[in-house]
């Protein structure tokens, strides 16, 4: 399939200030990162390659109790060359590596996810618990495919909470909900909702603690995330079956103390390239 005529190389402006921002909070909102024709476009086809995924494999996130979170299909542009264009944007790593103040970045993977009226609350957890990188500079953007609500199940994330050792890496689960709730409401830590539209892009630290509403709304949620990590980053030890999952799935061959740079993490974005 030829390329579209969309320049995803282009660049989106970031000031110091946003990027302190980010550093400072572990997450940032930035508004039309990709334009509505872009959005129309790559999300007619993002959409449909998940739901055919989703027929035919099913890809459904459940807690210990059997409640359904969300569907995700990850690694799309392994399967699609049209979403590879999307992933692989420019325009996007080179964001990522501004936000963190790294000089490269590569991929981790991609995810399509979509939050049926009616899933349940996300529990509280850090993407990084389930990521085998021995770095802090891991950063995931979360594009909305189609504007998002506050009764959808937005994302929500605890201010800050990416420095300190106040919240500790733990899997998500209906134990480690309650656990961090309570150290949320007695330390009395601001936590921030971000409402989307069509475009827009949350980044977040991948040591931020978040969670994502439930969905009380009749329509669907759904968004498209890209997780960067800077580049020359080490595979750490995997500790759990979570970390040994995901060394499989997204850094087939290589083992702890490899740089992390196998096949599928493809370096997008080199500053003065």
């Amino acid at each position: 399939m030829e390329a579209t005529t969309f320049d995803l190389a282009s660049t989106y402006r970031v000031t110091p200030a946003t990027a302190e921002q980010y550093r400072r909070e572990g997450h940032i909102l930035l508004r039309g990162v990709v334009s509505p024709e872009e959005i129309e476009y790559f999300r007619s086809l993002i959409i449909a390659f998940a739901e055919e995924v989703m027929h035919s494999h099913g890809s459904r996130v459940q807690l210990e109790d059997w409640t359904t979170l969300f569907t995700r299909v990850t690694n799309v542009w392994r399967r699609s060359e049209a979403i590879r264009e999307f992933v692989f944007a420019t325009r996007f790593a080179r964001l990522a590596a501004q936000l963190m103040g790294v000089r490269a970045v590569r991929l981790y993977h991609d995810q399509v996810l979509l939050k049926d009226p009616g899933r349940s609350r996300t529990p509280w957890h850090k993407d990084h618990f389930y990521c085998p990188l021995a770095t802090a500079n891991i950063v995931k953007m979360s594009v909305a495919l189609s504007d998002i609500s506050r009764d959808m199940g937005p994302m929500v994330f605890v201010t800050g909470s990416h420095q300190g050792e106040l919240f500790p890496e733990a899997p998500f689960s209906l134990n480690t909900q309650e656990l961090f709730t309570q150290a949320i409401r007695s330390h009395k830590i601001p936590t921030v909702t971000h409402i989307m539209n069509a475009g827009d892009a949350v980044f977040h630290s991948g040591d931020i603690l978040h969670s994502a509403m439930e969905n009380i709304s009749t329509r669907r949620r759904e968004s498209i995330s890209i997780v960067y990590y800077a580049d020359t980053t080490l595979v750490r030890v995997p500790t759990d079956e979570h970390k040994i999952a995901g060394m499989k799935e997204f850094l087939p061959g290589l083992s702890a103390g490899d740089v992390a740079a196998s096949d599928l993490n493809p370096l997008l974005y080199e500053a003065g390239e």
